[in-house]
């Protein structure tokens, strides 16, 4: 089966400066992948390739079969979820025309947009009749990053993107929205890429964890095999679950 994301011998440079180093790996359908890793570790970049927001250096980034470079570009982006830390909202928007707007783009009616973008809202907990007309001003960080899932779920993308969600949030808000993406998860059965430098995040969410470390995948494994990782960069983190 052809995976939904795969990196083939993927480098990245900045004025000869490598951000990413011969990254090789794949996502299938189903599947989240967390790219785990300390700041300028490249996760974020890396995560940009697959929507085609950044190229690579050398190597391709294939979605689908499809290198990015060969892909429509706004195509592409509206073939992905992209979820941001804060969110991203527009601020004019109301949450429901927020969560709409992909949709929109996409020429559903206006009667399937309401339908989506209601369902949507009860699924993040967050009814409508309470929330649909409001602006992101009026929502705490929380209830503004389920805006942002439910708008990346809008046109039931192939696959969601997620650069440090819950980064900015509060342990138990975070906690909170940890549970519902694994509840969304296994409710809708999307596929996805998590960039995180939390090493609790990545053990509790992702199906595989890759480890990046000066641009280089240093570990790729499930979580309780990356538990049994002896690599420096993989023991610094490992150390980190033991902290009370």
């Amino acid at each position: 089966m052809t995976p939904i994301v795969e990196f083939r011998g993927v480098s990245y440079r900045i004025n000869g400066h490598h951000i990413l180093r011969n990254l090789s790996f794949s996502l299938a359908a189903g599947e989240t992948l967390v790219l785990l890793g300390r700041s300028g570790s490249g996760k974020t970049t890396a995560l940009k390739m697959v929507n085609g927001l950044l190229f690579p250096t050398e190597g391709e980034v294939c979605v689908e079969g499809m290198p990015t470079t060969s892909w429509d570009p706004i195509r592409l982006k509206r073939r992905i979820g992209y979820v941001i830390q804060e969110a991203g909202l527009f601020p004019h928007f109301t949450v429901a025309d927020n969560v709409g707007l992909v949709p929109k783009l996409e020429g559903w009616p206006p009667s399937r947009v309401r339908a989506r973008t209601g369902e949507l809202l009860e699924q993040v907990t967050l009814p409508p009749s309470e929330f649909s007309l409001r602006y992101p001003r009026e929502l705490s960080s929380g209830q503004r990053q389920r805006v942002g899932v439910a708008r990346a779920l809008a046109a039931d993308p192939a696959l969601l993107l997620f650069d440090e969600p819950f980064g900015a949030l509060d342990p138990v808000t975070r906690l909170e929205l940890q549970n519902q993406f694994l509840a969304l998860r296994e409710q809708w059965g999307k596929t996805a890429m998590f960039v995180t430098h939390d090493v609790r995040e990545a053990m509790r969410l992702g199906s595989r964890i890759g480890l990046l470390h000066h641009g280089a995948l240093e570990a790729l494994a499930p979580p309780e095999e990356f538990r049994r990782q002896h690599g420096d960069e993989a023991q610094a983190f490992l150390a980190c679950l033991d902290l009370k």
